[in-house]
């Protein structure tokens, strides 16, 4: 069990984490194939999107979040057989916005944060990313975007940013992700503790890797219980 009380930051991942990107992208990328008459999964979309999103983030120079998203979709698009048209280009990137927050993260976030000083590190552009923070309603401490970092999680520059940020030891720092492969892996190589939030049903959208989290929580209210226990 962790010892929460040696935490002064908590960093979190946003989209898989506080936000539900696996519905936002199947639902953005399942309306495309219905318009062209296929039908796909959702598990067959995030299956696509899980190998075709870091083929786009490490294939040259750095490119802002939505060129990522819209050269994806349009590696998905090749893949699928679909011929798309100008404004269908940006379709998964003029979605993200929209994409649905998890119903428990508001209020963890708000529990969390009456002890513990809360960090975005995220793979997304700043506008983007103060479009989903007005919709939280949250206001946090600190955010580190792909595009302040000019790279892409699980690079461990993202991590070293937020670390200068924050001003924290690393043995005060617990950072919280759904992904294995883009935050536990990477908080394993830097020697954090870290929390895989392992919700029912859901991490489809990211490869899989043997990174090993210090905890497993089912959702984000979990874990505010454990950490600030009424």
């Amino acid at each position: 069990m962790l010892d929460f009380n040696r935490y002064q930051w908590m960093s979190f991942d946003c989209y898989g984490t506080i936000v539900d990107w696996e519905t936002g992208i199947s639902d953005a990328v399942a309306g495309l194939c219905a318009r062209h008459g296929l039908g796909k999964t959702p598990q067959e979309i995030l299956a696509l999107f899980a190998d075709s999103e870091p083929e786009v983030q490490t294939s040259g120079e750095f490119l802002d979040y939505r060129r990522v998203l819209r050269d994806v979709l349009a590696v998905m698009a090749r893949q699928l057989d679909i011929p798309l048209s100008g404004s269908e280009a940006d379709a998964l990137s003029n979605s993200l916005p929209r994409w649905p927050v998890f119903p428990d993260a508001v209020a963890a976030l708000r529990t969390l944060q009456t002890r513990y000083r809360l960090a975005i590190i995220s793979n997304v552009d700043d506008d983007l990313f103060q479009q989903t923070q007005d919709a939280l309603g949250i206001s946090f401490d600190a955010v580190v975007t792909s595009l302040q970092a000019r790279s892409y999680k699980p690079d461990l520059c993202n991590f070293h940013l937020a670390q200068e940020r924050m001003g924290v030891e690393s043995v005060n720092w617990l950072h919280i992700g759904e992904s294995l492969y883009h935050d536990i892996g990477p908080a394993n190589l830097l020697g954090l503790d870290s929390v895989w939030v392992n919700r029912p049903g859901r991490g489809g959208g990211t490869r899989p890797t043997n990174a090993v989290p210090s905890l497993v929580v089912p959702g984000l209210a979990e874990l505010a219980a454990m950490a600030v226990p009424s």
